[in-house]
């Protein structure tokens, strides 16, 4: 991205075509450009709810063709382990465990205690799933 503006609007539109349901035009866009990859944390971050649901199916997609271009994002994902919204904080918790991979770790720990117990739980089961991937791994 050029500039500031450059990112914010091409964020707009990658959000918009995820509320309108073209995760397939979404899914090609990522394979084709690496760059958009930093996006997910913002789109994760989104307020509706059609964005954050799309930005999980686009990972799920993509992981295990993708994971060297999706671990770049995951410190802008963890970084919504700290939002004032829960469900976004859990959602955050979800993905991570998603991605698997044990770059994660360190932010879901430091998570552990959230005030809510959805977000708490979520975390541990994130936590267990990328250390039983740790474990197929090895």
């Amino acid at each position: 991205m050029e500039n500031k503006s450059d990112f914010e609007s091409t964020l707009k539109m990658i959000a918009d075509y995820m509320e309108k349901g073209f995760l397939e035009n979404i899914i090609d866009m990522f394979k084709h450009d690496k760059s958009y990859y930093p996006f997910i944390g913002n789109l994760l971050g989104d307020e509706r709810m059609g964005v954050r649901i799309g930005t999980v199916a686009l990972v799920e997609t993509l992981k295990d063709e993708e994971i060297d271009s999706i671990l770049p994002a995951v410190p802008g994902i963890a970084k919504l382990l700290n939002d004032p919204n829960a469900t976004i904080r859990g959602d955050a918790a979800y993905l991570l465990g998603i991605i698997g991979h044990k770059n994660a770790l360190k932010f879901l720990e430091d998570a552990l205690d959230d005030e809510s117990d959805l977000v708490r739980e979520t975390v541990e089961e994130a936590i267990e799933e990328i250390d039983n991937a740790d474990i197929l791994n090895s």
